[in-house]
């Protein structure tokens, strides 16, 4: 049995954040109903290329969407009108958790917000994900992974040190922020859940972007707080540690990732420079991170002088940690991730194999099941309605009729 086999989400959300926490919690064994716009569906269903296509010139979703809104079922409802709204009260009164990153109080004008829905579900679980939180200065803002990673600080730390070729702020390469804040939001609803279970009743989770980027300054954020001094740009360099970042070999590049003093003896060992290792600028960590550039130059020298794949070997067999830069390409090439089984198909009746990047959790007891590929739009509407309303085919043809519910066409035979 799944950890979370049993419990209901309703997903609310879209674009990346909330979807990645409601298919968090669907890899865990939660059944997920996604609610989606009639005839658009989830934004990132059209954030392509590239695209998986059933046939050329077929409907096709975005690798984006794919990579978000696995193991759940799509209902394509109308909100914003009377009978759709109806429908997700509903369906919220049956649920455990509801997941939502509608802008605050776009959703009590519908009558879906937690202190509507709490009236027909005293114990749900209702988790609002924004950009700058529920209150506050900004909190009518519109928030995205791009703009939070500006203002919570991520930027100022990332990118080549001023005054060097190509300084400047730089985002960082996925969006992080949203699925932190994902993650983030998946951890709460788990902590709700098992009081809401023991207590029989819910509560409201506030999660921001604002307030997850600046938690997850991590070490930065306390070295400002405890040294008085903003963190500045470092490139690939590491404010704490030294020698920490990456190193232009004979044919390319590595990574030198030491934690430790007695990493830095074994590596001053295998360059061929024992002596560092006795220098008082260099015998600890703190003295390093003090003469970093005359160290970082002298170890430069030395790596320059071999090929990556030398040092790599090398290091590798006296405990050194290091490493290649790889390419996304390189990633699901090495045997190790492949043996870890990082990547996998997912059967779709409509699209056929789906490639997919496997949870990272690994659970012994109850581990993580791929049930169901990403949804076509109002792909399970008529299950769900029939199933979980007890809607006849009538009912939900005359609703479709309408344009309150839409129905995938391989899925509705009224």
């Amino acid at each position: 049995m799944s950890s979370l086999s049993g419990i209901q989400v309703l997903d609310l959300s879209r674009v990346l954040a909330g979807p990645w926490c409601a298919q968090t919690l669907a890899d865990l064994g939660a059944d997920v109903i996604k609610v989606e716009r009639p005839g658009t569906g989830d934004d990132t269903r059209g954030w392509g290329p590239p695209w998986l296509e059933k046939s050329p010139g077929e409907d096709r979703d975005s690798a984006y969407f794919l990579s978000a809104n696995r193991n759940k079922k799509s209902v394509a409802i109308d909100i914003s009108s009377k009978e759709g709204a109806e429908l997700v009260r509903q369906l919220a009164a049956r649920s455990d958790v509801l997941v939502e990153n509608f802008k605050v109080g776009d959703l009590q004008r519908y009558g879906l917000s937690y202190e509507d829905l709490k009236q027909v579900n005293p114990a749900l679980v209702y988790c609002s994900i924004t950009g700058f939180g529920q209150q506050g200065l900004y909190a009518q803002r519109a928030g995205y992974d791009f703009l939070i990673q500006g203002m919570g600080g991520l930027m100022s730390i990332t990118g080549t040190p001023d005054g060097k070729p190509g300084a400047g702020p730089q985002k960082v390469g996925v969006a992080l922020t949203d699925i932190l804040t994902g993650m983030y939001a998946a951890t709460g609803i788990l902590a709700a859940v098992i009081k809401s279970r023991a207590t029989g009743t819910g509560q409201h989770i506030d999660v921001s972007l604002l307030d997850v980027q600046i938690a997850s300054l991590a070490n930065q954020a306390m070295n400002y707080l405890v040294g008085g001094q903003a963190p500045q740009r470092l490139g690939n360099a590491h404010p704490n540690i030294v020698p920490y970042q990456d190193f232009r070999t004979l044919d390319g590049y590595m990574i030198l990732a030491i934690g430790n003093d007695t990493q830095f003896k074994r590596f001053c060992q295998v360059a061929g420079r024992p002596e560092w290792a006795e220098d008082a600028r260099y015998v600890t960590n703190a003295a390093r991170i003090q003469h970093r550039t005359a160290l970082i130059d002298a170890i430069a020298n030395v790596i320059g002088e071999q090929t990556t794949a030398y040092w790599i070997e090398v290091m590798e067999a006296a405990g050194v940690p290091c490493g290649p830069i790889n390419t996304i390409q390189d990633v699901f090439a090495d045997p190790h991730v492949k043996q870890r089984q990082a990547q996998f198909t997912i059967s779709s009746k409509n699209k056929g194999e789906i490639p997919s990047v496997a949870n990272p959790l690994k659970l012994s007891e109850s581990p993580i099941e791929y049930r169901m590929a990403p949804p076509d739009l109002g792909q399970d509407s008529h299950q769900v309605l029939s199933d979980e309303l007890g809607m006849n085919p009538d009912e939900i043809e005359d609703l479709v009729h309408r344009k309150i519910v839409a129905c995938a066409a391989e899925a509705y035979d009224p």
